[in-house]
């Protein structure tokens, strides 16, 4: 059965496309997909993204349980609000899926895993969890919202409490506090995003997720769907679970091996894995290409180097750059010259480093 988050009505009674995504009913658009990402660039711009999976692990050995749990290291997180991202493997070293993990206080963290994998993550997690002193408990009464944009911080910080104010305005890249709405509502607010733009996700109740969405909107922010997210994640090199990444690709293949901390002394799944391709070489790498000629890069379409032959894993035509984008897997070595496989057609592509843009600016090399 189709899943619904708390704002489904919501988002239809704005006019939204709603399509299945990952077994959730979800906004694609609310009319112009191109017109929503670049409201969150020059902006501010709001996702729901209630259909994620949040997860409080608590207990005495609540560490322990992450040091072994994942691939970068926990012991970075020293205060209470930061957060870090990793992924989690298996013992193949392939992502199980990719997250972030909060350090609530002492022996308490938060996990935000993705939709899709919501139900293997909790499984993964639950049952290597039976080896330590921790509690798992997933948190389905809560609702995220996603503001994002130049323009995010004034909108959020015009609706927290006098009193949380100047904490919210305080708060640093990768981190959260909780603090209460203006109305009264408890808010978890993290200083983290998928879009390349500064903002905020905040995780809060259903039961007050709609008032403030409504109130977001009221403070100008302009609500974007799933299209418009995929545009500006890939813009900002973000990788997207599923098709940059999964089951049978480590993290080095996938473009993050700066996520793997090979911290003496801790056996995290999937290590032994990543030591051995790290001392035998990657067989494939990721890349950023643009394409300067008319066309677009979808997933699926072969890519053609010297090195030998890959496939683009997200491709899309970019709204900011104005010409296609894409992140391809290509085998390890010098690459060369890069084409595409569009219909028979070679069309040549640029390799460049992504990002592709950030904070709203094309990257040096991107365009030309």
């Amino acid at each position: 059965m189709t899943r619904k988050t708390v704002l489904n009505d919501t988002h239809r009674a704005l006019g939204a496309k709603m399509v299945d995504f990952g077994g959730w009913d979800m906004p694609l658009n609310y009319g112009s997909q191109i017109e929503e990402h670049h409201h969150v660039r020059r902006a501010a711009g709001m996702f729901d993204v209630s259909h994620m999976t949040v997860i409080d692990l608590s207990g005495p050995q609540a560490r322990d349980f992450l040091r072994r749990l994942l691939a970068n290291s926990i012991d970075k997180l020293k205060k209470p609000g930061k957060a870090l991202y990793s992924c989690m493997l298996n013992e193949q070293g392939g992502v199980i899926d990719d997250l972030i993990v909060y350090l609530l206080g002492e022996g308490e963290y938060r996990i935000v895993s993705n939709a899709a994998t919501r139900d293997k993550d909790l499984a993964w997690i639950e049952r290597h969890a039976k080896d330590f002193d921790v509690q798992v408990r997933e948190r389905p009464e809560l609702a995220i919202i996603a503001v994002q944009g130049p323009q995010a911080r004034e909108a959020v910080l015009g609706l927290v409490a006098d009193g949380d104010r100047e904490r919210v305005d305080a708060l640093g890249r990768f981190s959260a506090l909780d603090a209460k709405s203006a109305d009264g509502i408890d808010l978890f607010i993290a200083r983290t995003g998928y879009t390349g733009e500064d903002g905020f996700e905040i995780v809060l109740p259903e039961a007050g997720a709609v008032a403030f969405w409504n109130a977001l909107i009221e403070a100008g922010v302009k609500p974007a769907g799933l299209a418009a997210r995929d545009t500006l994640r890939l813009e900002a090199g973000m990788n997207l679970y599923g098709q940059d990444m999964d089951e049978e690709v480590t993290p080095y293949v996938a473009g993050l091996g700066w996520t793997v901390s090979l911290d003496e002394g801790r056996d995290f799944i999937g290590r032994q894995a990543l030591e051995a391709q790290k001392v035998g070489g990657v067989p494939h790498q990721l890349v950023g290409l643009v394409m300067d000629g008319r066309g677009v890069l979808r997933h699926g379409q072969r890519v053609l180097s010297d090195a030998g032959e890959g496939q683009i894993l997200s491709g899309t035509f970019s709204p900011t750059i104005g010409k296609s984008i894409a992140f391809a897997r290509i085998p390890a070595g010098e690459p060369g010259e890069v084409r595409v496989d569009l219909r028979g057609r070679e069309v040549p592509l640029r390799i460049v480093r992504h990002p592709f843009v950030r904070e709203g600016q094309v990257q040096p090399g991107v365009a030309e």
